[in-house]
């Protein structure tokens, strides 16, 4: 028996930030059995503008069928505001007993309707419960990586924060890759990803500010680099960050990709963490994505390779 062939369809990618859009061609999509996780990853205003629509299209459609049985008792003849109301009773359960079906064909169809209720009552209740349950990070980047001197070694510095002020991600894991375009000796274009080891790979807790490093030496994707080289090659930094949430004890992660064009060279964060007169400590997260210049990038020490 020949296999069964899904259509074939092309798909547009756009990553914000990107020059550049990714085309999917041969894309073979099952809109309905993605249908529950889509829901689950768009916001709640479509999560509820999907549950309404499929709630007054599955009565509306029942009403249509209560037309054509003609057995809904009280109704007014060929009203298919009747219909649907009584479609509408019928499928919440509500039953007032104004209008009722009258007719062994209607009565049919208000079963099959009790049927479909249930089901549709199910996976709402599924949905919503899952949205609710599940755990979110609001993990934001820093706007910008930089590259600056850092006791006089060329280093790569990016920030992460917890947006959520009264809540900490324990048990945080951060890895860092650099994807690069590398042209083979048979002419294979290949994007390979490179590890970064990043001084700090760890953290107990993340609360509001981690500054994410990673020392360019030898051992370094980014070694002998340039900007030139670096836009030329095509590089994007791709990081991963994963923890648990404290009060629910759930696994929750973010990520995020800096583009050649985001990462500065010869600049540095400014500073948001300061001492208040009264030996408070004040944190300026309005200053977060801030960078400043340092040293000019050709008076770095970055090693060249040969």
């Amino acid at each position: 028996m020949p296999r069964k062939r899904t259509r074939s369809r092309h798909t547009a990618l756009r990553t914000p930030g990107a020059d550049y859009t990714i085309h999917v061609l041969g894309d073979r999509r099952a809109p309905l059995r993605d249908f529950y996780h889509f829901l689950l990853r768009r916001p709640w205003h479509v999560t509820i503008v999907a549950i309404s629509a499929t709630f007054l299209v599955a009565n509306a459609i029942f009403a249509i069928g209560y037309l054509l049985t003609g057995g809904v008792g009280h109704a007014r003849p060929g009203s298919f505001l009747d219909a649907f109301f009584f479609s509408v009773e019928t499928m919440g359960t509500i039953g007032y007993g104004a209008l009722y079906p009258e007719s062994t064909a209607a009565n049919v169809l208000m079963v099959a309707e009790s049927i479909t209720s249930l089901t549709l009552t199910a996976l709402a209740t599924g949905l919503v419960f899952a949205k609710f349950s599940r755990s979110t990070a609001r993990i934001v980047f820093s706007r910008e990586a930089v590259i600056s001197p850092v006791d006089g070694v060329p280093t790569l510095m990016f920030r992460i924060s917890n947006q959520r002020g009264n809540n900490r991600i324990v048990d945080v894991q951060i890895r860092a890759v650099i994807v690069r375009k590398q042209i083979h000796s048979e002419g294979h274009t290949f994007y390979p990803m490179i590890d970064m080891h990043l001084t700090r790979e760890h953290a107990l807790s993340l609360a509001r500010s981690w500054s994410v490093m990673h020392v360019i030496d030898s051992s370094s994707p980014l070694y002998g680099r340039t900007p030139e080289t670096v836009a030329a090659e095509e590089s994007e930094l791709g990081v991963m960050v994963v923890g648990l949430d404290e009060t629910t004890m759930q696994p929750i992660h973010a990520s995020h990709q800096y583009f050649a064009k985001q990462i500065l060279w010869g600049a540095r964060h400014s500073d948001i963490l300061s001492e208040a007169e009264n030996g408070d400590l004040v944190l300026d997260m309005d200053k977060f994505d801030a960078t400043e210049p340092t040293a000019p990038i050709a008076e770095f020490p970055y090693p060249r390779a040969g």
